[in-house]
């Protein structure tokens, strides 16, 4: 099969950001520590997220995390965000029910995702998307730091 320009164009974008991205930024401000309460807890966690396997996995291993969470979806293994494909494979994996489970998310795609998901959204107020992006989904709560998650699960 002859290789289209489309696809030259996407792994030489691949490559070049692979390059660019030996050092992913740090987790921000009290989200590992939270996370490892979480876990300890007893919490199910795991993460839906837009990046390919290989970047999650990169991203991974560079905070030291690899095996943390319990289990992951993304973008290059199955439909990817908005369309609820990644959680409800999560849901049947561990056999939680979407009203069991929350999203906690920084876009509206994240949020569009609970949403058609029917899983209870959290949004964050510091990531990618501005706040009023993420109010029109309605979440349950909107934090302003990720430790105050405890006080929604």
């Amino acid at each position: 099969m002859a290789q289209t320009d489309a696809d030259r164009f996407a792994a030489s974008y691949s490559a070049h950001f692979r390059q660019q991205d030996q050092n992913p930024c740090a987790f921000f401000p009290g989200v590992l520590a939270t996370l490892k309460d979480l876990r300890a807890s007893g919490y199910i966690l795991a993460v839906a997220t837009g990046k390919s396997r290989a970047g999650l996995d990169r991203v991974l291993a560079a905070a030291g995390l690899v095996g943390f969470f319990d289990g992951s979806r993304c973008a290059d293994e199955t439909l990817s965000k908005p369309h609820p494909l990644m959680l409800e494979e999560l849901l049947s994996q561990f056999d939680v029910k979407a009203n069991d489970a929350i999203m906690v998310g920084d876009t509206e795609f994240d949020l569009a995702m609970a949403e058609s998901a029917k899983i209870p959204a959290i949004g964050v107020s510091y990531g990618a998307h501005e706040l009023d992006r993420l109010l029109k989904y309605k979440p349950i709560a909107c934090l302003d730091a990720f430790s105050d998650i405890k006080l929604y699960v």
